[in-house]
């Protein structure tokens, strides 16, 4: 199954390790330093012009995405986490 996090980009179930609301992710100094790596390496990928939301992490890049993380979650489902 895949996941749509915005802007036509989908990811694979399997892939996703978290999704987190931005803006109460951001305000912990370990996230912002994990953000900053992620932008050196090449890897955080903003999705659209719209202002992200959320931060979704997978295995092969970390997306800021516009859609929240809260319907990011219930498109995964509730059995997806447990």
């Amino acid at each position: 199954m895949y996941l749509h996090i915005g802007d036509g980009t989908v990811v694979p179930y399997n892939k996703i390790l978290g999704i987190f609301d931005l803006d109460n992710a951001t305000y912990a100094k370990r996230t912002r330093d994990f953000l900053e790596r992620a932008e050196e390496a090449g890897r955080l990928i903003p999705l659209g012009q719209r202002l992200p939301t959320s931060l979704v992490v997978t295995d092969q890049g970390v997306y800021l995405s516009p859609i929240s993380s809260q319907t990011l979650n219930k498109r995964l489902g509730k059995n997806r986490w447990e």
